[in-house]
């Protein structure tokens, strides 16, 4: 292993841009575990973060242990989040990962304090908390513990299936509090898979964590997110995914289709240039110019499509645009125990 140490407040001339002098730096590690990858440990002043009040978001309080993702989706909507620290959204948002270290310990303060409403709070809206560094750096046990013993609810949405080591902390948690658990699983074939999310699990591995989960007690909703257009679409596509979603024991599905937001449309398109060159065109005509969003014809022909097959599944369902939006005290409504829990919706 290689270690990398930098003092806190100094200048690192060799740092990269934006990391110069980022309050509360302790040092950057690269180890052969993590080839390619950077994790910055810093020492964080904040753990909860306020979602603004104009935001559609139905939650109003989230937790992000890390910045970037290893799971690298091309997709993924945070990626413009990097450039706050003069970080590319690419290769950077893949490789260089913000780690705070003593979020847990920032985390019991501030749910100690006596302004604190026991609001609803959101992890993996932003980044995975699941993500492969959660392997090596084990914040989430902690911050759950945290959370249960403030009398906290909370909901969790990720694509990692380290979560299955946390089930019974979890399982524990839910006794004390509302606990929702989420499942983000986009692409069903294996090869597609591989090429557009190369740093997440498999399929089949996320299915096996939800029916973990499931068996746990809890009502795991899963977001079938997004629905790319001219690569997972197609009925049988779409009749796959939901059928071994129900398979796996999920009682609820959110859908939607691709957003591609501009610190996102780049990195994607250059993938989609690489991988699928002749759906370019496509492509620039459902997201022209600065547009983020499928045109609603299109989303409503995906929900033409979806909503018979949830039926013939038998699963609970809506597309995003159904979501609700923020309510005061938003969350799981429980009555006792994990499987009373009803989820939440929550957004990436």
């Amino acid at each position: 292993m290689r270690w990398r140490g930098q003092q806190i407040g100094e200048v690192d001339t060799n740092a990269l841009p934006g990391l110069e002098r980022i309050d509360g730096l302790v040092r950057s590690v690269t180890t052969p575990e993590f080839a390619g990858i950077t994790f910055h440990e810093v020492v964080s002043r904040s753990a909860l973060n306020h979602v603004p009040g104009a935001s559609a978001m139905p939650f109003a309080w989230t937790i992000n242990p890390y910045r970037g993702c290893t799971h690298a989706c091309a997709y993924c909507f945070a990626r413009g989040t990097h450039e706050y620290l003069d970080l590319d959204g690419g290769h950077d948002f893949d490789s260089q990962i913000i780690v705070k270290t003593n979020v847990a310990e920032v985390l019991r303060r501030e749910l100690a304090a006596a302004s604190w409403q026991h609001e609803h709070v959101a992890l993996g809206t932003n980044t995975d908390p699941y993500q492969r560094a959660e392997g090596r750096y084990r914040l989430m046990p902690e911050i759950i513990s945290t959370l249960a013993a403030s009398g906290t609810p909370f909901s969790i949405l990720t694509k990692g299936t380290l979560i299955r080591r946390d089930l019974p902390l979890l399982q524990a948690a839910a006794e004390k509090v509302p606990v929702d658990l989420s499942f983000s699983i986009a692409v069903f074939d294996d090869a597609l898979q591989r090429s557009i999310e190369p740093g997440t699990p498999t399929a089949a591995a996320r299915l096996d964590a939800v029916r973990a989960a499931a068996d746990a007690g809890f009502a795991v909703t899963v977001f079938l997110m997004p629905v790319l257009p001219h690569l997972t679409d197609s009925v049988p596509a779409l009749d796959d995914a939901l059928g071994r979603i129900k398979a796996a024991g999920a009682r609820r599905v959110i859908y939607g289709a691709l957003h591609l937001r501009p610190g996102v449309k780049p990195w994607f398109m250059q993938w989609l240039e690489r991988q699928h060159p002749e759906l370019v065109s496509s492509y620039l005509g459902l997201y022209p110019g600065q547009s983020a969003v499928a045109p609603k014809g299109y989303r409503t022909w995906l929900a033409k499509r979806v909503r018979p097959l949830l039926r013939v599944h038998g699963l609970d369902g809506s597309d995003e645009d159904e979501l609700p939006m923020r309510a005061s005290r938003p969350g799981p409504v429980r009555t006792t125990g994990p499987a009373s829990t009803t989820a939440a919706p929550t957004l990436f």
